[in-house]
């Protein structure tokens, strides 16, 4: 069995919905700890209703990349990923 290695850490085909277009995302393994809203609140938010998180907006500057690879780092079961779609 391949483990996920660090520029994989969540599904891309397997994102949430509310995720905006982008680079980082959060994938159905979200376990609604809050942990990333803690670490980049501009960037990430919980959808309450359905118990996760998601991507608000992405990231733009040098500053706003590091708190978001700050928040795919503190999640305790690597449901965000960094390797969505750029366009």
């Amino acid at each position: 069995m391949l483990s996920k290695c660090n520029d994989d850490m969540a599904d891309k085909n397997a994102k949430w919905k509310e995720n905006v277009k982008g680079k980082f995302y959060v994938d159905e393994e979200c376990i609604s700890c809050d942990a990333c809203v803690r670490e980049a609140p501009n960037f990430f938010i919980m959808n309450d209703e359905d118990g996760h998180a998601y991507v608000l907006a992405q990231p733009k500057t040098k500053s706003e990349i590091e708190e978001c690879m700050s928040a795919l780092q503190s999640c305790p079961v690597e449901a965000i990923g960094d390797d969505g779609d750029e366009e």
